[in-house]
């Protein structure tokens, strides 16, 4: 006849039962708990890189003064391609603090993935294109922004804002000084490290004297690309960079729905003065 567990304890003594129901208890308590944490909901789980082939809105950051006349041409090609395209106005006049102006650009990214976007791309001109940085390295842009472009932009800082913050006492602003090359707003950007970067396209040109030296604009982990190495012949400043036909067909080969690459002579043969235009560059 077998004995079951009535039978084993009926046979224990008064302090051996009560021991036995004790650890019963214990082990009991034991399952629930890890039943309990097994059932819990986790921490979300991080959703990883934007989709690529999703493209969003695209949000362009205006440079140094904050005007955006050339980035509002900029804005109607990108809108004439069926994307919907905003130009954020920075506060003020444009000069003050880039961490301000990179908390605007911040809530208006806010906004748009509120809306439903499912990612944006940003395009940064000139001081918006460090505006652009200083967002992806404080407001974890590689996870909101599928790309960014910069065009002109001195992550290095420029000799333009050294030589006048040293010229005339209190004749560079805030912006200025935090563009002068080896400013603490600079380094702590991490220029020269690629990591926790979106996908990004660094353009400059070669003919540029407000950011001094032009290459300036390059940043690690980013696709470098001076727009004479696609077109020798095509004279571009600073100021035109938003508006050149040259510029702007690789801006809306960037932000498109296929892979972002370097381009090829192909991308700006047809707004190459005399079709001077020539095979991808080698990766530097």
């Amino acid at each position: 006849m077998r004995s079951g567990p009535a039978t084993v304890l009926a046979g224990m003594s008064p302090r051996r039962r009560a021991l036995a129901a004790t650890v019963a208890v214990l082990v009991v308590a034991a399952v629930v708990a890890v039943l309990v944490a097994a059932l819990r909901p986790g921490p979300p789980q991080p959703s990883g890189l934007p989709a690529q082939n999703r493209p969003g809105p695209v949000l362009l950051v205006p440079g140094y003064g904050g005007g955006t006349g050339a980035l509002d041409v900029l804005a109607s090609r990108i809108r004439a391609t069926s994307r919907q395209a905003i130009v954020v106005p920075m506060p003020g006049t444009g000069t003050g603090s880039l961490l301000a102006d990179a908390a605007v650009l911040n809530a208006a990214v806010g906004r748009a993935l509120a809306r439903g976007a499912p990612s944006v791309d940003v395009i940064g001109y000139s001081a918006g294109g460090v505006v652009a940085l200083i967002w992806a390295r404080l407001d974890d842009g590689a996870a909101k922004a599928r790309r960014v472009v910069t065009l002109g932009s001195p992550f290095h800082g420029t000799e333009l804002a050294a030589g006048a913050e040293g010229l005339v006492p209190g004749a560079c602003p805030v912006a200025c000084q935090q563009l002068t090359p080896g400013s603490s707003l600079l380094a702590s950007l991490r220029v020269g490290d690629p990591a926790g970067l979106p996908r990004w396209l660094s353009l400059w040109t070669t003919d540029d004297t407000t950011v001094t030296p032009p290459d300036s604009a390059r940043l690690a982990g980013a696709i470098n690309l001076p727009v004479q190495s696609l077109c020798p012949s095509a004279q571009i400043s600073h100021s035109q960079l938003p508006t050149s036909p040259v510029v702007t067909a690789i801006v809306l080969q960037a932000i498109g729905s296929g892979p972002l690459r370097y381009p090829s002579g192909l991308t700006v043969a047809a707004a190459c003065p005399a079709s001077a235009s020539r095979g991808a560059p080698a990766r530097r």
